[in-house]
């Protein structure tokens, strides 16, 4: 036989009715990660095109990515999908604020942030499949 301990996983223990999980650092760097992309997705929609459009597109833009994460990707997400279709929306949001600053002309700026998001991503992704 094996000298290995016989170790059996257990569920965490489930918060009590009305009360939530606390938030951990990878849930802030998730968060801080959701407000960067939007904010990007509007720098690039103010910035990107001449006058009468880039108010559109600079409002139009992340408020499409706000509503896209509000059906699917919020932990109070409207649409309940399986979680590989809530990380491909994730993917999805993050990947187009990547070329929003690529098309901007700051590509380093694009990869770091791309590199972050999706670390991030998928940690916080590993946690929920926990």
């Amino acid at each position: 036989m094996s000298d290995l301990p016989a170790v059996t996983p257990h569920k965490p223990a489930e918060p009590t009715p009305g009360m939530r999980t606390p938030l951990s650092a990878i849930d802030l760097l998730a968060f801080v990660c959701e407000l960067f992309a939007f904010a990007t997705l509007a720098i690039w929609g103010f910035a990107s095109w001449l006058f009468p459009w880039n108010i559109v597109a600079g409002i139009a833009a992340p408020l499409a990515a706000i509503v896209v994460w509000a059906l699917f990707v919020s932990p109070r997400a409207v649409l309940a999908v399986h979680p590989f279709v809530r990380a491909l929306v994730e993917l999805l949001v993050y990947a187009s604020a990547t070329i929003a600053w690529w098309s901007m002309g700051q590509a380093w700026v694009g990869l770091v942030f791309g590199a972050i998001a999706v670390t991030v991503g998928v940690i916080a992704g590993r946690r929920r499949f926990a």
